[in-house]
């Protein structure tokens, strides 16, 4: 099934992404923990490509096995590391396997990679590319608080234009940790006449350890509120765990009751983290 179909549809939709393992001898460990997510029987699961593509080879296998438990899945494809003809082999392999559903990414770049030699820069070449090869639902990624690279928030609207131009049918945010940060995009995305569907990504912070890692590589804004939640429960484990799960149960509430739809999970190979926020929305998504 093709997600956009997931996605515009009147029950509002609950996904969850997972990760490839970053070492061979961890496959089970992850493939046990996405078919525990599976089973809560999710309106799609995603699957990542990994740093660099470093984990990709296990993208394509992972979201295999979620088609043959029932699920539709997303696999993530990042070029800046690759080839015309990588990719090309890449979507034929995916394309043979029965995915539908890609999540063209650019990907972060590699330290001291030359730029010059590169077959693409940009998100948007391969969103082409896919749509040029056909028969792909595509997917695209934008930040609320405008991708670190953007000049300025006009330039970052510019730039999910020629996305969207070039093939893109649906847009996934960023985490984010204040709903009227994304309701404040989305009405600068209306006003520049984006009109696909916006994905709400929400990331469940359930270790003080999460926090450190998203300061450290994102510009997500971190209301009071929140930090006030971390501060008091940081240094206890369960309690943290419980409150970031709340928390993240709240925001997606809020997004539901004003009209966005479509809310995906970061839930970081975590069965018992998206089981605690499906059974928390229980009623509302069913």
């Amino acid at each position: 099934m093709k997600v956009i179909d997931i996605i515009k549809g009147e029950k509002p939709s609950l996904s969850f992404e997972v990760f490839p393992p970053k070492t061979d001898d961890k496959v089970e460990s992850v493939l046990e923990a996405t078919t525990e997510i599976a089973k809560l029987n999710p309106s799609y699961m995603s699957v990542t490509y990994g740093a660099g593509g470093g984990t990709s080879k296990y993208t394509t296998d992972i979201a295999v096995s979620l088609k043959r438990l029932g699920v539709t899945p997303i696999a993530h494809l990042s070029c800046i590391s690759s080839s015309k003809a990588d990719i090309k082999t890449k979507l034929t392999e995916l394309k043979g396997k029965g995915i539908e559903n890609i999540l063209a990414l650019r990907g972060d770049i590699p330290e001291g990679m030359n730029m010059e030699h590169l077959e693409y820069h940009y998100a948007s070449e391969l969103t082409q590319e896919i749509r040029d090869f056909g028969g792909f639902c595509i997917g695209g990624a934008c930040y609320p608080e405008n991708h670190p690279e953007s000049e300025n928030s006009r330039a970052d609207i510019e730039s999910l234009k020629i996305k969207v131009e070039s093939g893109c049918e649906y847009l996934t945010t960023q985490m984010f940790f204040d709903n009227n940060i994304l309701y404040n995009f989305m009405y600068r995305l209306y006003r520049a006449g984006v009109n696909v569907p916006v994905v709400a990504g929400i990331m469940p912070v359930t270790n003080a350890a999460q926090i450190k890692r998203i300061c450290s590589i994102s510009q997500n804004t971190l209301p009071q509120r929140f930090m006030r939640l971390v501060d008091r429960y940081g240094d206890n484990p369960k309690a943290m765990k419980q409150a970031g799960i709340a928390y993240a149960t709240e925001q997606i509430i809020d997004l539901y009751a004003n009209g966005l739809n479509a809310v995906h999970v970061y839930s970081m190979n975590k069965p018992d983290v998206a089981e605690a926020i499906q059974k928390n929305l229980s009623e509302i998504i069913s």
